[in-house]
Formats: C-alpha cells, sequence, structure tokens
C-alpha cells in the first residue's frame, strides 16, 4: 500500500477553517461555524460536496507552500501552457479595537508564466450535500440562494466563464472573493490587496511575539499557527480538528466527528499556549472553561459544542460516501455521552498559571474559592468511580489510573491555589482528595512487571499512563519512573518511532493505526528522566509524519507512515510544541548559537 498523506493545507481567521487541496479545490468549509454544515465537503463526497476549484485545461503539476510565518497559502500551478498561482487566505487583522475576522474567503489568481488555460467552478452545496443552492446573477457577481444566508462570489473574472463552465486564457490578476451573509462591498482589487497585505502583517507580528526556542523552531511556529486558527474567538473555544469522519485506518468504521471541544484536551493546550507567550488565546479559552464550570453540577461532559451546547446528538449522514468511500460520516459525537474522570482534574490544572504566573492580574479572578470548592467536588463525586476514560471506550468502564492521575494532579493544583489566596480549609480537602486518588494509581501498579496499568485489576498497559512522569506524580529520576517507561516502550513503541495508545482490543477490535500525541509523550517522557538524546532522535524520527506543509494527522499507520483520522489534528500539534519546548529546556542551550 502506498504511502497516505492529506494533500490539503488549511486558511482560518478563528471564525472558520478551509482547507485548500493541491489541486486548488477547497475541499472543506464550513460555515458560519466549525461545526456548521460544509459549504464545500468534497473531501467527504466528490459528488455531493460542491466545488470551488481554479483548475487548468490539461495535465499539471503542482507546488503548495505557505508564505513563511502566516496563514496565507499560496497553490502553484504549472501546465504546459503556463504557470499560475492562488493565494488563498481568510482575512484577519486588527481594525476599530477589535479584530476584523468576516466569513470571507479570498482568492488571487496570478499569471506567472506563458497562457494557461483555466476554469473557475464555484458550486456551493449545503445541508450536507443535501441541498443544491439557486444560482443567481448579478452585475458583477453571483449569488447562491437557499441556506438561510446569502453566498455571495464578488469577482473581476469574467462571470459567463464561470456560470457556463467554460476554460479561458488567464491573462491578468483575478480576485475571487467568497462571502457567507455579508457581501463585499467595496472595490475588487485594491481591497484584495490591502486585506491580503493586512493579514500577512498580522500573522508575522503574532509569530514575532511568540516565545519559541530555536529547536525545531520552524516545526513549532507551523504548529502555533495551525493550533491558533482552531480556536473559536467568539467563545474562546479550541475545536479539537476541523473535520469530520476521517477514518482512523481505512475500512475501520472508526470516523469520528471532532468539531467540538473536548475538556481533556485542557491541560495540554494550554501549556502549549503558555510555554509560547500567547495569554490572550489561554484567557479566552480560561473564560470558555470557567463558563462551563460555573453552570454545571456535579458533572461535566467530556465535550461541549463551541458555543457551549451540550446536546452533540450523534447522527449518520448515509447519503455520503466518505472520505475515499470510507463511511460511516458522522455529526455530532455520541461520547458527549460518556463518564470521563480525568476532565475534572483537567479543569482545575487549567486555572493554576492564572494564580501562580505573575503575568496574570491575579486581582481580576473573581470567586476563586467558590469555582476551586466546586471543582473539588466533582473530584470527591467521581474520584471512586469507574469511567469511559481518556480513549472513551464505548462499551466497558474502568478505574482508569489516567483518570485518577488527574485528579490527582487536579487536587495538587487546588492546594496550590488555596495556599496562594490563604484558604487553609480548601487546601486540607484538596490534600485529602490528593490521596484517596493516589492510592487508586497504586493499585493500577504491577510490581512484578514493574510498571503502571491502565486500570485497577486489568494487565493491559496503555501510553496515557506516560503523564505519570510528565505530571511528577513519579519522580522523573526515579528507578520506578524509568522502569514504567521502558516497559512501555518495550510494548507500546515501534521501530520507526511512533507509539500505540494500547494494543488490546476495544468496542472496535484492536487498534490497527498508532496515535501521534502519544508518540510526543514518549520524547517528553524521555526528556523527564534524562534520555535526552534518546528524546531527540525519537522527536526528529517524526518529524517525517507531516505532510508536505508540516501538518500532522492524529492516525499514523505503522507499516507505511500514512496519515490517517482527523486533519490537521489540533492535538498533535500541541504535542509537538510540548515536546519541543521539554527539549529545548532540557538542552539549555542559549538562542542563534
Amino acid at each position: 500500500m502506498e504511502k497516505h498523506t492529506y494533500q490539503t493545507g488549511i486558511i482560518g481567521n478563528c471564525s472558520y477553517l478551509a482547507h485548500v487541496h493541491k489541486n486548488t479545490n477547497i475541499t472543506w468549509l464550513c460555515w458560519p461555524r466549525f461545526d456548521s454544515s460544509f459549504v464545500f465537503g468534497s473531501m467527504l463526497d466528490s459528488k455531493k460536496g460542491g466545488e470551488f476549484s481554479i483548475m487548468p485545461s490539461s495535465e499539471y503539476t503542482s507546488k503548495q507552500y505557505y508564505l513563511e510565518n502566516t496563514n496565507v497559502l499560496c497553490t502553484e500551478i504549472t501546465t504546459a501552457s503556463g504557470r499560475y498561482k492562488v493565494t488563498d487566505f481568510a482575512p484577519r487583522f486588527q481594525q476599530f479595537e477589535r479584530y476584523f475576522k468576516p466569513l470571507m474567503l479570498i482568492r488571487k489568481v496570478q499569471l506567472l508564466e506563458g497562457n494557461p488555460h483555466i476554469k473557475i467552478k464555484c458550486q456551493p452545496v449545503y445541508d450536507y450535500g443535501k441541498s443544491e443552492l439557486e444560482v443567481i446573477r448579478g452585475s458583477n457577481h453571483i449569488e447562491y440562494i437557499g441556506c438561510g444566508e446569502k453566498i455571495r462570489l464578488s469577482t473581476n473574472a469574467p462571470l459567463s466563464y464561470i456560470l457556463e463552465d467554460q476554460y479561458f486564457i488567464l491573462k491578468d490578476t483575478l480576485y475571487l472573493f467568497l462571502t457567507f451573509g455579508e457581501p463585499l462591498e467595496g472595490p475588487i482589487q485594491t481591497t484584495a490587496d490591502r486585506f491580503l497585505n493586512q493579514t500577512i502583517s498580522y500573522w508575522r507580528t503574532w509569530i514575532k511575539r511568540s516565545s519559541i526556542g530555536d529547536f525545531y523552531q520552524e516545526q513549532v511556529i507551523r504548529s502555533a499557527l495551525a493550533l491558533k486558527i482552531h480556536q473559536y474567538e467568539d467563545t474562546g473555544a479550541i475545536i479539537a480538528a476541523s473535520t469530520t469522519s476521517l477514518p482512523e485506518f481505512p475500512g475501520s468504521g472508526r470516523n469520528w466527528d471532532y468539531r467540538f471541544c473536548w475538556l481533556r484536551d485542557t491541560y495540554y493546550v494550554i501549556n502549549a499556549l503558555h510555554h509560547i507567550g500567547h495569554f490572550e488565546e489561554t484567557e479566552k479559552y480560561f473564560d470558555y472553561i470557567t463558563d462551563i464550570s460555573f453552570e454545571e453540577g456535579l458533572r461535566y461532559q467530556p465535550l461541549y459544542s463551541i458555543s457551549r451546547q451540550k446536546n452533540l446528538v450523534e447522527e449518520i449522514a448515509d447519503h455520503l460516501e466518505g472520505y475515499l468511500g470510507n463511511g460511516p460520516v458522522r455529526i455530532g459525537n455520541q461520547a458527549y455521552e460518556h463518564i470521563q474522570n480525568d476532565i475534572y482534574g483537567q479543569a482545575l490544572i487549567s486555572l493554576l498559571p492564572l494564580y501562580t504566573d505573575h503575568r496574570f492580574v491575579f486581582s481580576e479572578r473573581k470567586d476563586s474559592a467558590s469555582l476551586v470548592e466546586v471543582a473539588l467536588k466533582r473530584i470527591e463525586h467521581t474520584i471512586d468511580e469507574v469511567d469511559a476514560g481518556i480513549w472513551e471506550f464505548r462499551n466497558s468502564a474502568y478505574l482508569h489510573c489516567y483518570s485518577n492521575l488527574f485528579q490527582w494532579a487536579g487536587c495538587s493544583a487546588a492546594a496550590k491555589i488555596a495556599r496562594t489566596i490563604n484558604d487553609e480549609a480548601l487546601e486540607e480537602k484538596a490534600v485529602s482528595l490528593m490521596k484517596r486518588a493516589a492510592k487508586h494509581i497504586e493499585d493500577c501498579y504491577d510490581p512484578v512487571r514493574k510498571v503502571y496499568t491502565h486500570a485497577v485489576g486489568s494487565p493491559h498497559l496503555d501510553a496515557s499512563t506516560l503523564q505519570l512522569i510528565m505530571m511528577n506524580y513519579l519522580d522523573p529520576q526515579s528507578e520506578r519512573a524509568k522502569n514504567h517507561l521502558i516497559a512501555l516502550e518495550n510494548e507500546l513503541k515501534t521501530p520507526n518511532g511512533l507509539f500505540y495508545r494500547y494494543l488490546h482490543a476495544d468496542d472496535f477490535g484492536k487498534p490497527e493505526t498508532t496515535f501521534l500525541i502519544c508518540a510526543f509523550w514518549y520524547v517528553e517522557a524521555l526528556a523527564c528522566v534524562g534520555r535526552v538524546d534518546d528524546a531527540v532522535r525519537e522527536f526528529e524520527k517524526l518529524m517525517k509524519y507531516a505532510n508536505h506543509l508540516m501538518l500532522f494527522s492524529e492516525d499514523v499507520d505503522e507499516e507505511t507512515g500514512s496519515q490517517w483520522g482527523n486533519f490537521p489534528q489540533a492535538y498533535s500539534h500541541v504535542g509537538l510544541m510540548n515536546a519541543a519546548y521539554r527539549i529545548s529546556n532540557k538542552l539549555n542551550r542559549p538562542l542563534y548559537l
């Protein structure tokens, strides 16, 4: 089997995300929100997914790249008759003391050489491909009606050729504005070039204000830029991925909708943003989590919509063929019904920097004691309970080591916060619960194999227990930590640097692909125990699993190195950022030397 990699890049402005294929087609774009119906979704169905492409009439080669330190994507097409470039971007820049981030996709088509023969095709759809939109021609635009809001294509390209699906010779620079709701009101060329220049300036300034060391700096920058546009700025939520139903491996049925915010990711995402010094995003995400904390009772859901909606009913879109014919296509995610008890600790840990990092103003934190007290009550309520665990087993429940670890870590964070706000009773409560969580963790220890298993009473190993080392539950310099790491790598690590979540059968059988975030956790664990040379070597192995734009998927096939799962996976990029940061700190070398 040939190596499979995703042939798209992403653009976005924290209001929406779009995937641009190397053939220039917009293969995925949901409007007006990350979790809305797709407007273009040929990624999941080549016939019903619509199309927005700028294709040549003959055979071609393609080159795709980002403008340095931006989320502006360029695709160069070379044919026998000529060469042209398509620059795609989502406008984002400061305007009127706020960010301008409209539901607007801008495409600039430039002649580079010769006389290329091209065709512009714009056929948006809605209701996940069930609705074809009515096409209405205007004086200098085309409107697509039928999704509740107007979709408008404003352009200086010949409308007749677009409407009649005709090829024509590219002679001058063309501009295409696709808008949802509010249309473009202004000159085409000058507006596009102004928006492009301001957007480039915004992203490059954002990167200049980032704290990123020199260890694989280019890859960390790309990961940071990718993570940034997975945040829905209106509420602060950060989604796991912009896509749904890209299979974990072909024919697996493991096709999930990842356009939601998982609380289990909180600690890792906060860490990644904190490491690069971006507090605006951290605070927005914190506000999102805080709002959930105040409105819920004794239980969180594992995931919420970007606007904190709870009811994420999973449906099968059986009218869609699925990615490369791999169904089912799922809309919504049944995991919102699961019991997942690590999330209470995750929420508490996310608060800790706001009380221990003096770059935040502590006095701005209101209701601190009540917020921590409620969080501890949630941990107390669930600390002895079996759950679905981090990997969301659908038909089995255990007292998971990982769940209790994050309850332990959450209580540790609560104790530190309590000391900061001088609340002795709260500190005593937190310490008491830490001890209860630690008891369950120790019940997972197998003294014969010198390893912690994934759950009480289970013999199986799980990569999530690498976090025992990174969370400092185990002293990284202790023999127990080093032996635990060796046992995990002996069973779950592949020779080419990949790492399985686990190898025992779950609800869908045995996993057939590795989970990329686990490989980055492994790198971190190596650095923690002092095996820094090993950490660097294993980190470098993982770089080859990116696509042509340094974007990473969720899963990787051990045999072929193929990318699978939803893409790009914010979680994988967070793993890269945190692993690079951990190694960089261990190397402790001066920047630029």
